[in-house]
């Protein structure tokens, strides 16, 4: 074993997992990683699968949770690991035999990470979870995680591996308005904690219409745009106004959920001709070219449309546009 080979703490919490539980639990027993300890939190269950599920392996601790919902069973494995460092798993996935080792390793050569993510495969979903997948693919190092953090959630929740002095720092996960998961992550980021995935894929992430992100509220796009604007509100935005690029109802929506956390937005930018030259909530739409006049604001892109991220940061770059400066990304 190597040097670090620290106890690591498997959180999976469970709501009638059924044979899909049973296989993520095969998946965590043949590890090729055998320090580990996988701490089954049962929110809940009538269909007996934790119990079975506890049966496949002796390093399976099965712990009732304390509330309902995913946030207090994740807080109560959390509570009961025993390890330095703590993992994710859903029921829905499959860890592949390298995973667990993989991330260690990573946390073991770079000691400036508090988090590890990892490459997935996706099963299942429609074509937009497939884009969100090769875009979280391709952020393995802390700099892109950073760049992008205000898109949607860089992290999987379920391949995430963090330091457990980390985690207690950041004060474990929130019951807030939006994913507990994307949550974490912000508040990561804006402590300064460094995040990045090894190479290679190394969980299967089963996309349904069961799964609690396509079934809650707390998962969707206006709930994403709450949780963005609340962050940059006391981050990049705190002092310092906000022009939106996008009058389409993603912009309008994050331009709302700014103001009512006090941000001052103070115009829109648009390329549709019969957007530009009127307002959106009061205030005007410009042409992309107001971009280069708008400090000290912020230029923060909000288009939904598939490739526009692309297109507008080609456009920043080649009118000198600085990212992360002048203009983000949250969308």
């Amino acid at each position: 074993m190597p040097e670090f080979a620290p106890l690591v703490s498997v959180l999976l919490p469970v709501r009638n997992g059924g044979d899909h539980l049973l296989a993520a639990v095969e998946s965590l027993a043949r590890q090729d990683y055998p320090h580990l300890e996988i701490l089954l939190v049962d929110d809940h269950s009538h269909d007996g699968a934790p119990q079975r599920a506890a049966a496949l392996d002796p390093r399976v601790r099965l712990l009732p949770s304390p509330g309902r919902g995913i946030v207090a069973a994740l807080n109560a494995g959390a509570a009961a690991a025993r390890g330095e460092v703590l993992a994710r798993m859903d029921a829905d996935d499959i860890a592949h035999p390298r995973r667990i080792g993989t991330q260690v390793a990573l946390l073991a050569a770079r000691p400036e990470l508090g988090i590890v993510g990892a490459q997935v495969e996706a099963a299942g979903g429609a074509g937009g979870w497939w884009r969100y997948v090769d875009w979280i693919n391709g952020l393995t190092e802390p700099d892109h995680i950073a760049r992008e953090i205000f898109v949607e959630s860089p992290i999987p929740h379920p391949t995430a591996v963090m330091r457990r002095e980390v985690f207690r720092r950041l004060g474990g996960y929130r019951d807030a308005p939006w994913p507990e998961d994307y949550d974490l992550w912000l508040r990561a980021w804006a402590a300064g904690v460094a995040m990045a995935k090894p190479e290679g894929v190394l969980l299967t992430w089963r996309d349904h219409p069961g799964r609690l992100s396509r079934a809650s509220d707390r998962y969707g796009a206006r709930a994403f745009n709450r949780a963005r604007a609340h962050f940059l509100a006391r981050t990049l935005l705190a002092r310092r106004p906000a022009v939106v690029w996008g009058a389409g109802p993603t912009g309008r929506d994050l331009a709302d959920a700014l103001m009512d956390e006090g941000v001052e937005v103070s115009a829109f930018i648009d390329i549709h001709p019969r957007r530009v030259g009127g307002t959106k909530r009061g205030r005007p739409v410009h042409g992309p070219e107001f971009a280069l006049r708008a400090a000290p604001a912020l230029v923060v892109a909000a288009v939904g449309t598939s490739g526009a991220r692309e297109e507008i940061r080609a456009w920043c770059a080649a009118h000198g546009l600085a990212e992360g400066t002048d203009f983000i990304f949250a969308a």
